[in-house]
């Protein structure tokens, strides 16, 4: 695996892969591995010829009062995963890299389909990892990136971005990986302590109650209000959202809904904040 610390020589490297008739993924991330982060390596191995893998915690996507210095930096560890993985290049730029002082790159606006849900609990979150994105796009150029589903809002918004600025890259999004319980694989997840653990699994059992009121022909607002009647059982657990939306425009759906949803969580437990989601079909 070779490591590149700078745009000009991601950029160079990818333009002589595509000279020689290569196909590129990108992985974008921040760090603090974890299995479902290799997932979605090992998905973009199966893409392309190439697969380069970014990680750069992006300070424009933390609000004041968030995790930005306290977010893991484990950089060697990470690099190590990446090499038994089969990653062809770590991508590992400095803020200056990316964010450079004579040139600042363009800085893009989430918009409405920003500004309920994550966008309402972080102001300014997705405006911030839209731009960090882009930029990242910008550098690596690959053909195809890859998301990982539990960040439903997030990849919502890259589509979106991606189709008006990058028409020619192909967005996919790779199934949530969990952990034996069901908890969702998070690097977020290695803040909790053994006590807040073990009630992380009650979020991944709210969305499954979903689904079940839905298989006994209950509606959209039934499920809804089972799944958090499933969260106000621990009263330690607390929930920010908890909603069904349509994921072909992230707003939520009638009471009385028919087809494919998204049911979406967001819940806090100690200091620890959690997101969660799961395809529900009614």
């Amino acid at each position: 695996m070779q490591t590149i610390a700078t745009a000009a020589e991601m950029t160079a490297f990818v333009d002589k892969a595509h000279a020689n008739g290569k196909t590129v993924a990108f992985v974008p991330t921040m760090g603090a591995l974890h299995a479902g982060h290799l997932s979605l390596v090992h998905l973009a191995r199966s893409l392309a010829d190439i697969v380069v893998v970014s990680i750069f915690v992006n300070p424009l996507q933390f609000g004041a009062n968030e995790d930005f210095d306290r977010y893991p930096r484990t950089l060697d560890a990470d690099a190590t995963k990446l090499a038994e993985a089969r990653v062809n290049v770590l991508f590992a730029p400095t803020a200056t890299e990316v964010y450079p002082p004579d040139s600042q790159p363009r800085q893009l606006k989430a918009g409405v389909a920003g500004a309920p849900f994550e966008g309402a609990i972080r102001p300014g979150h997705f405006d911030g990892m839209l731009t960090v994105v882009n930029r990242l796009f910008d550098i690596v150029t690959p053909d195809v990136a890859i998301f990982g589903a539990k960040d439903a809002q997030q990849v919502f918004l890259v589509k979106q971005m991606a189709a008006k600025l990058h028409p020619r890259l192909k967005i996919v999004e790779a199934p949530t990986v969990r952990e034996f319980d069901g908890l969702a694989m998070s690097s977020r997840n290695r803040y909790l302590n053994p006590n807040e653990r073990a009630l992380a699994a009650q979020i991944s059992r709210a969305l499954t109650r979903c689904q079940e009121v839905a298989d006994a022909r209950g509606t959209a607002a039934q499920a809804a209000k089972q799944a958090a009647a499933v969260i106000a059982e621990k009263p330690a657990i607390r929930l920010e959202y908890l909603a069904l939306i349509d994921p072909n425009t992230f707003k939520e759906v009638p009471a009385t809904f028919k087809g494919q949803c998204l049911a979406i969580i967001a819940a806090r437990i100690g200091e620890t904040r959690l997101i969660d989601n799961l395809r529900i079909a009614f």
